[in-house]
This record gives C-alpha cells, structure tokens and sequence, in this order.
C-alpha cells in the first residue's frame, strides 16, 4: 500500500503518570498519556525543544500536508511553547502556523512497517539533533503485510529508542483504525499500553497515548490516513500528554 503505516507513543521514566491514555485509556493523573515519572523534564530550560515523529506515511501526513505536526506546532505556540520538528525526510507542511514559521523537518516513510522504521533508529534518524521527544505511531503497514509478530516487533522498537535515547521522552501511541484489517488492529493496539507501561516501571522515559480510541472512521480520508480532523484528533492527543514538559 502506498502511504505507510500509523505510529504510536509514549511514556517517560517510571513513576507516576503523565497523564490518562486518552479516550478509553487508563492510567493515572492527566487526559491522554500514561505511564511516566514526575519530575522527568527532557526539554531545556532555553531554546526550542526537538521533537521526533517517527514512522510512515501517516507522520509524514499524507492526505493533509504536515499532518499532525501541523496542529501540533499550533497548539504548542499559542500557549507559549517554544517546539521544533526534527528529522531526515524530505520537508513538508506550510510556510507559516500560528504566525510562526512552520518547522517541516519530519521522520515519516511512506509504507514501512515497524522493523524498517527500527532500521532508522539512531541513524539516519538521528543524524542532525538528538530529538528530546520522540514520537512513534508505527504498524499500519505490518497490518496487511505482516501482522505475526507486529507486537514484539514493536517492543524491540522501544527498547532501541530508549537505549538510544536515554534522555528523551519517548512516546508511544496504538494505531488508529485502519478498517481493511480491523481483528489485526485489536490484537495489535490490546497490548501495547502494559508494554509501554512495563518499560516505564523499570525507569524509562516512555508514555503511552492511545489514538485508536474514540477516532471515527469518517476522519479517514481514504480508509487509511486522516483527513485534516483526524490529524488534528491526533495532535490533540500528542499535545495533550507532552504539554506538560514542554518549556
């Protein structure tokens, strides 16, 4: 399939909370993002901080130029949020948000599964700059090329980011729905919020937000990636668990 799979997010080090997972999640404190620690604050007290979305066609925000990152960089500056996108992949996304200019740096591929993102990780992924948040919605495409397996390839992508990244806040979502493949995608999505939430026991910085949650299909734009409502659903769930430890 051209376009690419959905990625997923996050926890920060163990401990409590950052936030619920959203709608349908559970967890403890906050609205869309479990597991985490108080205290953890990956972002510098000066200057921007850099944000990774990592995955396919659905962070590289096909159907709707920028995708998430768009609302997501408008939420963050209108409050006062001082955010940069980091990443290899060809820029995309308008000139200007929010009377700021648009950072278009991304790390989305349309149409890999989860092991070829994991193939990125730390290079060329990380390449320019050591992202202080990452975000990852990853495994559409395992969907309906190779969904045995999806989940501990999944695992194996978050233990590579925190080993790589030690000091950033790794965020880890569900995929959204993908209707041509739907039993795949409800035994993939059952598991991930505990693995997330194991890693963050043993002290990672890793949080889970689930995006499949109450996200309506009329928000695919052609049965796979959002149109512009359902990329602004995921930025609000994004927003929503890292707000809190953004400068």
């Amino acid at each position: 399939m051209s376009g690419g799979a959905p990625t997923t997010g996050g926890t920060n080090s163990g401990g409590a909370a950052a936030g619920g997972s959203g709608d349908g999640g559970s967890s403890s404190g906050g609205s869309d993002g479990s597991g985490g620690s108080a205290g953890f604050q990956p972002c510098p007290a000066t200057g921007p901080c850099k944000i990774l979305p990592l995955g396919d066609s659905i962070t590289f925000g096909l159907g709707f130029d920028g995708g998430y990152r768009v609302e997501l960089f408008r939420l963050a500056t209108e409050d006062g949020h001082d955010i940069t996108f980091t990443g290899t992949q060809s820029p995309n996304g308008p000139s200007m948000v929010a009377g700021k200019p648009f950072p278009k740096n991304h790390e989305g591929i349309s149409g890999q599964t989860i092991q070829q993102i994991a193939g990125r990780v730390p290079q060329p992924a990380f390449r320019e700059d050591m992202p202080h948040i990452i975000l990852v919605h990853a495994g559409t495409n395992d969907m309906y090329q190779m969904p045995s397996g999806a989940v501990d390839r999944l695992g194996m992508l978050m233990d590579k980011l925190i080993d790589e990244a030690p000091d950033a806040l790794i965020v880890v979502s569900n995929i959204i729905p993908f209707p041509q493949s739907a039993s795949n995608v409800t035994a993939f999505n059952m598991p991930i919020q505990g693995m997330v939430e194991e890693r963050a026991a043993e002290g990672a910085h890793i949080l889970f937000v689930d995006q499949f949650a109450g996200f309506p299909t009329n928000e695919l734009g052609d049965g796979v990636h959002p149109n512009q409502a359902g990329y602004g659903r995921m930025a609000a769930k994004w927003y929503t668990a890292i707000e809190p430890y953004l400068p």
